[in-house]
């Protein structure tokens, strides 16, 4: 059964808890121990109904405020997959927490109150949707309870939104009007809309195809432990364990590893424990190569066929600065892609971008806390990586203060 990463986004109210709490409620996803909780909470403060956003809005200050301040995750199953679900907060402040949730989401989820219809969350959502190249959108048009399920009120939004695609080159964007509410369209398509004939929501995140997503034609895997067990049956035995982020790997295959260059071959490959012709992306694998040669945690086995990554040491980098001390020219941290962890500087910051306009603005001294900027960043050793356009699996870093060991910076190297 795979696997479908998602996360929602939208302006503040427009139902991203409710959807969630929808979904697990009318898929059978809630502890009887919970939604008795829950019952009991939405009695107390006078719900004639169970208010379903109290399944994700975990924090006492979140429900306080009638706001998602953190990202809360939510795993639940279907017969036909697993989802792991990232609700993100709507305020503009809390871009760090939208870019967290989403740089590992196969499709995001962007709310539009039907009777807002598109606004500048929602153009500023799609931004860092395009910026984080999520393969997958899918636009919920909530609360057409509140607009009678109106024909006509979708539409309009749906040409809205077609010119923000258009504008971000967003290319797969699918459409669904909801009542996370009233239940309408989520699980059981919905008898008040008789003039939409498309599929529900849950049947689209059932079914929407990820595994075009992977390349299969780009070889990385990132060693991430070396296993040497050394013991009397297993004396000579060197394997180098990890994820394949991206391409195959066969027996017989020549190698390079990466960022000494040093090539060889593949003697063999497992997964699981068990020797197998070819492991793929998204596997975790161990590898064994015919030669004798030093390879550690961070160094990268790429196949000699495939396009080679980049391996520099001055490297640009849009970021997204996620601490409260700002960035500044001349910061040193630590940038961490896999499981590399090098020094580096901060060589200089080029512009800032809107996050609401794409517009870029020069002249930046510093980036203060939610900014998004472009800079240059100078390590102390190679790092082997790719644009995070071509290849988002091996183009996402973090930064990390060195003092504090604090992630302060998401990174989508160039």
């Amino acid at each position: 059964m795979d696997l479908l990463r998602f996360i929602t986004a939208g302006s503040v109210d427009d139902g991203k808890s409710t959807l969630i709490g929808r979904l697990l409620y009318d898929t059978d996803s809630i502890k009887v121990d919970q939604l008795q909780a829950i019952q009991k909470q939405s009695k107390n403060k006078g719900e004639g109904e169970i208010d379903l956003a109290l399944f994700t809005d975990g924090l006492r200050a979140e429900r306080e405020q009638g706001i998602t301040i953190d990202v809360a995750y939510k795993y639940f199953a279907t017969e036909k997959r697993k989802f792991i679900i990232a609700d993100a907060p709507g305020h503009i402040q809390y871009t760090r927490n939208m870019v967290t949730g989403a740089s590992n989401s196969d499709l995001i989820i962007i709310l539009v109150d039907a009777r807002q219809g598109v606004v500048e969350q929602t153009r500023r959502h799609s931004i860092i949707a395009s910026l984080l190249q999520i393969p997958h959108v899918l636009v919920a048009i909530n609360k057409m309870d509140m607009v009678n399920y109106s024909e006509d009120v979708y539409n309009n939004i749906v040409a809205d939104y077609n010119k923000i695609a258009a504008q971000l080159n967003i290319k797969d964007v699918v459409f669904i009007p909801i009542s996370a509410l009233v239940g309408d369209n989520i699980v059981n398509p919905s008898a008040r809309t008789p003039w939409y004939t498309g599929e529900t929501l849950l049947h689209h995140l059932e079914n929407v195809n990820v595994v075009n997503d992977i390349d299969f034609n780009t070889s990385r895997f990132p060693v991430q432990y070396v296993i040497r067990p050394q013991s009397d049956d297993l004396h000579d035995y060197r394997g180098y364990a990890g994820k394949i982020i991206s391409g195959t790997y066969k027996k017989g295959d020549k190698v390079i590893v990466l960022p000494e260059g040093i090539p060889s071959e593949i003697e063999a490959v497992e997964v699981s424990g068990v020797e197998v012709a070819e492991a793929f992306a998204p596997q975790s694998a161990v590898i064994r190569l015919k030669d004798d040669i030093d390879v550690n945690r961070g160094n990268v086995i790429v196949t000699a066929t495939s396009n080679q990554p980049k391996v520099e040491q001055e490297i640009e980098a849009t970021i997204c600065w996620m601490d409260n001390r700002p960035l500044q020219t001349g910061g040193k941290y630590l940038i961490q892609l896999h499981g590399k962890m090098v020094r580096c500087i901060v060589r200089e910051i080029h512009h800032k971008i809107d996050v609401n306009t794409l517009e870029k603005i020069r002249n930046i001294e510093e980036a203060a806390l939610n900014d998004v900027v472009h800079v240059t960043l100078k390590t102390a050793s190679p790092i082997v990586f790719d644009s995070y356009n071509a290849l988002r699996t091996n183009g996402g870093a973090i930064l990390i203060d060195e003092t504090r060991y604090n992630t302060v910076a998401g990174c989508m190297l160039q």
